[in-house]
């Protein structure tokens, strides 16, 4: 009989390390993956994988992993969060170069101006429209992450969430009706800087 993904994680947390094993065998190609097909790199996807599945020992040897049911859920957010933290830590460089082009001078995209109004403006809209997605159910939230963030197709979202490509449409459906029954009264819309 297969074991449950939450009788493996007890296990482990009770020392047994071929139930760790089993876990690693039963989600290993599916993270992989889902995490290339976020980051395009076959190195930097290994790098990633194994920083998730560190951070997943780490947080289960120290009885702080919540069984809620959905394991490789939890392990694609830390893998999600763990890219999104690296792109965060990594900002693009831009290249200015006078006009006669004898100097050169690296500037971060991060450093351009747009007026105070723009940013306040777009941060504002950024802010509204996460407390929104928050205030989905976790299956819509998980479909606008994936579609949106991630830039997944509809397939991979049905391989990788274990349901129908139909079922990941219709999710999508009802996350953006809910999405503007809550927008009304709002302007989310971003500016141009």
């Amino acid at each position: 009989m297969k074991e449950t993904d939450e009788r493996l994680i007890r296990l482990y947390e009770n020392g047994n390390d071929a139930a760790f094993d089993a876990l690693l065998e039963r989600y290993q190609q599916s993270l992989y993956a889902y995490i290339l097909a976020i980051v395009h790199d076959e190195d930097r996807a290994n790098d990633f994988f194994q920083e998730t599945f560190y951070k997943a020992i780490t947080y289960i040897r120290s009885h702080r992993y919540t069984d809620n049911g959905k394991f490789f859920a939890w392990l694609m957010r830390i893998a999600r969060n763990l890219i999104i933290d690296s792109v965060r830590h990594n900002k693009p460089m831009v290249d200015v170069v006078t006009d006669d082009g004898s100097a050169a001078l690296q500037n971060t995209v991060s450093l351009s101006v747009g007026t105070v109004e723009t940013d306040f403006h777009n941060e504002q809209t950024i802010s509204d429209l996460t407390e929104m997605i928050a205030r989905l159910p976790q299956n819509q939230q998980e479909i606008i992450r994936m579609r949106i963030y991630e830039d997944l197709s509809f397939k991979e979202i049905a391989a990788l969430t274990n349901c129908s490509i139909n079922t990941a449409l219709g999710r999508m459906r009802y996350a953006i009706i809910n999405l503007r029954k809550m927008a009304v009264g709002k302007d989310l819309t971003l500016l141009d800087v």
